[in-house]
């Protein structure tokens, strides 16, 4: 899998955020992809107390969701554990795994944020841009911004605002149970974001590429 934009990884907290930034400005944040068929998931553990990044790719057949392609790669861990850069120390190890997919995916669910990111440039964002592929940000926690009640039944969602802007949808996939933070990373619109991770559901909170990914990221070798 070609990557479309190339930058330095051996940088400091403060160069990373500065990087953030400029990079920022070339996310789109709209609606710029075709037919999707393959959708993939993709989650980090560590192995060896945090020397060893785990990323985990799993591909879904849309709108089956069945398993259609995974792979695992281990990378030595280069980038200190930092709120709001952790692209940084995960996305290497999670290039390495998709560099194995013999296709590339239509899309992309992330474990973590995109837009909804204080510099507006979460782990979605990220990859989504380096391959220039459609990209969203699913997270379990709240990184920035502030959000109304959400209504307690299933597909509700309100706007995550950080002050007049809305950079995301706080989600509730089922009820009872918390709401997901959905934001855009890469040539998605928010309402579309909603829409895929939706589609990705079947009867728990968190979407079948996320709960794959999760699995494969996380189980013992």
């Amino acid at each position: 899998m070609r990557r479309r934009i190339e930058h330095a990884w051996d940088l400091t907290p403060k160069e990373a955020m500065a990087l953030q930034s400029r990079l920022a400005g070339k996310v789109v944040r709209h609606d710029d992809f075709g037919p999707v068929a393959r959708i993939a998931g993709v989650d980090v553990g560590f192995e060896d107390a945090g020397a060893v990044t785990r990323a985990a790719v799993a591909v879904l057949d849309s709108p089956s969701l069945r398993l259609a392609a995974s792979a695992i790669a281990r990378q030595p861990t280069r980038f200190p554990y930092v709120p709001g850069l952790l692209s940084f120390r995960e996305v290497p190890a999670v290039l390495a795994a998709l560099r194995q997919l013999d296709t590339p995916p239509d899309l992309i669910l992330c474990d973590g944020q995109g837009i909804a990111h204080p510099r507006r440039f979460g782990i979605a964002c990220h990859l989504g841009l380096l391959l220039d592929l459609p990209a969203i940000g699913v997270a379990k926690t709240r990184l920035v911004g502030t959000h109304d009640a959400v209504p307690d039944r299933r597909g509700a969602w309100v706007p995550l605002r950080d002050g007049d802007e809305v950079i995301g949808a706080v989600l509730r996939t089922r009820a009872g149970v918390k709401p997901l933070y959905v934001s855009p990373g890469h040539r998605v619109g928010l309402e579309s974001a909603v829409s895929w991770v939706m589609a990705c559901l079947t009867r728990y909170r968190l979407p079948e590429t996320t709960r794959w990914a999760h699995r494969l990221a996380s189980e013992k070798p």
